[in-house]
């Protein structure tokens, strides 16, 4: 720091006068500016340009930040002196947990080979006495591995799957594939595979007998009295984020049948367990190994803060903890890059492409005025909650029109190289604007309301190599599908959850994908997707630091406020 350069401000260690804890208080016009715009905790004091910040270790961060660059004249030095030596010397990390997995080997009943990594999933799933959450990373064979353990565990069958509607078909594929049958007497009949019931109404039958049930998560609360009389020994919960919400029917239905006297086994697959806050975990862990993490309150408490809308946050100095609890009791998480040497990378580049923002302007002030009249006229809070929220969903659509020329141009410059692409996109009108607008390359089509055979018709059509460009819905086409012949995938619009996309990014990166897979986030320049973009990247650094020891490498969101504020600051003192 230049201290020849004029002070900007004071910063002094105070008891703030209202809040009666101790805290730090900056003086200063331009030094409260720019810490108005770099920490959201602070408040105002009493006396013009002057600013209070919380005494917490970020807050620390922050202020040291603007005295690297900036000198502010520091008048309790003694208190900065400790308090920065503290903040900034290294925490102590938990050691991650080291699993001794051998290589199992799998029952008569199963059918096929696992990889070596498969079979000490195999042993995971046996040594935790099939109480667990399957977590790798997408594309490496839960499904198998998953399989495996029902035909190696004793008594396992009856066995209920649970999983979103898209994969149904993929599960009774599956089963048919690795699973050989086993008679009464106990005799494998290799020819044969277990009777699967699959149940596709939610309408009150009873069940026939079956070695295995598959039914969405959907029709689970409708059907769990005829579940509950079939004696389940095993459950398992694909796609087990659908139980991160505690409050839904979906979670209680598949609560009460884990509580069965008869079900000894509870598996849940997953490879996002996480979607948006850490604090999902808990429901999930709460039907696998019910008080492993205690009660929703006291997890809470020894984890989390609550942000500003009401949201479990979990801690940043807790999240390493609650990964090796994770890790030491219930949860198996690799990462393709530990097990899949021979994998190439995932390489990920976030484009901002011109948009037409005269059209978003005018369309979003249309919005708007709309919403304004709604929430005028709204007589309940719940009118107001849903006029808002019809706001938003305007918003994003207008939001993917104002750009979809220049994606249109983008994919095409992709599909001059001859390459097979896969475009996502969120709304159906998008999608059938850039079907249309792309018609030249026939592409094959994935969206919501498709029938199974339908959808694996264009699946097989894209990975054959009939057609090489497949457009698919976001929250469609990012489950149970394999479309490794794609090395490039393109999101033309974007979701709120980092978990969507990294699901839709492993259709492609997977078991079987012999090239380095780039995937494109289309940014629109001056619209709602900036925003968007921030709010991916810190929900991104909270899942990781939860799931793995290493994040995933995004911009330094602290580095970039600081020269922005930097930026205003300049203009400001011109």
């Amino acid at each position: 720091m230049d201290t020849t350069t004029e002070s900007i401000g004071t910063l002094e260690y105070v008891l703030d006068k209202y809040s009666k804890v101790w805290s730090w208080k900056v003086t200063g016009d331009r030094a409260v500016g720019m810490i108005s715009r770099l920490v959201t905790q602070a408040w105002y004091g009493e006396n013009v340009n002057e600013i209070i910040i919380p005494d917490s270790d970020e807050s620390v961060k922050q202020i040291k930040m603007i005295l690297d660059r900036y000198p502010l004249e520091i008048l309790s030095k003694s208190a900065w002196q400790r308090k920065i030596v503290k903040t900034l010397a290294p925490k102590p990390v938990p050691p991650p947990v080291k699993l001794k997995l051998n290589r199992a080997k799998t029952g008569k009943q199963f059918r096929g080979k696992l990889l070596n990594f498969q079979k000490e999933g195999l042993d995971f799933l046996l040594k935790s006495s099939g109480n667990a959450l399957l977590a790798d990373e997408m594309g490496l064979g839960k499904t198998v591995q998953t399989l495996s353990y029902v035909a190696t565990e004793k008594q396992t069958f009856p066995v209920l799957v649970i999983a979103p509607l898209v994969t149904l078909s993929n599960w009774e594929r599956e089963v048919s594939k690795f699973l050989k049958k086993k008679s009464r007497n106990g005799r494998i009949i290799d020819a044969d595979s277990p009777s699967v019931a699959v149940i596709r109404t939610g309408k009150p039958k009873e069940l026939p007998k079956a070695d295995i049930y598959i039914i969405n998560y959907e029709l689970l609360f409708k059907r769990y009295d005829d579940l509950s009389r079939v004696g389940i020994r095993t459950i398992v919960c694909d796609e087990v984020h659908n139980l991160r919400s505690k409050t839904t029917q979906k979670y209680k239905a598949v609560k009460k049948l884990a509580a069965l006297d008869s079900v000894k086994y509870r598996i849940g697959l997953s490879g996002t367990p996480i979607y948006n806050r850490g604090s999902e975990i808990w429901p999930i862990v709460d039907i696998l190994k019910p008080g492993l993490l205690g009660s929703f309150k006291e997890f809470c408490e020894y984890f989390c803060y609550v942000d500003e809308k009401g949201k479990a946050i979990v801690l940043e100095n807790r999240r390493a903890s609650l990964r090796n609890e994770l890790q030491k009791h219930v949860m198996l998480r690799r990462k393709k890059s530990d097990v899949l040497k021979e994998l190439k990378d995932k390489v990920r580049y976030k484009e901002v492409i011109a948009s037409d923002t005269k059209y978003y302007l005018e369309e979003l002030g249309k919005i708007w005025k709309k919403l304004e009249e709604e929430q005028k006229d709204a007589e309940t809070d719940f009118s107001k909650s849903a006029s808002y929220q019809r706001a938003i969903q305007s918003e994003r659509q207008v939001a993917g029109v104002a750009k979809l020329f220049h994606v249109i141009n983008f994919v095409k410059n992709i599909m001059e190289i001859e390459e097979s692409v896969v475009v996502f996109c969120h709304h159906k009108v998008i999608h059938k604007l850039l079907n249309e607008s792309l018609e030249e390359f026939s592409p094959v089509s994935i969206i919501g309301g498709q029938s199974d055979s339908a959808r694996q018709d264009q699946i097989d059509k894209f990975q054959r190599g009939e057609s090489k460009l497949m457009i698919a819905g976001l929250r469609a086409g990012n489950v149970g599908i394999n479309l490794t012949r794609a090395k490039y995938v393109i999101f033309a619009e974007l979701d709120w959850s980092p978990a969507i996309h990294r699901q839709a990014e492993d259709r492609l990166h997977r078991i079987g994908q012999q090239n380095t897979v780039f995937a494109y986030y289309l940014i629109g320049n001056g619209t709602l997707d900036d925003h968007v973009a921030n709010v991916l990247v810190d929900k991104s650094y909270e899942i990781d630091e939860i799931m793995d020891e290493s994040t995933e490498d995004y911009e330094n969101k602290n580095k970039a406020e600081l020269i922005l504020a930097q930026i205003q600051d300049k203009i400001r003192s011109k």
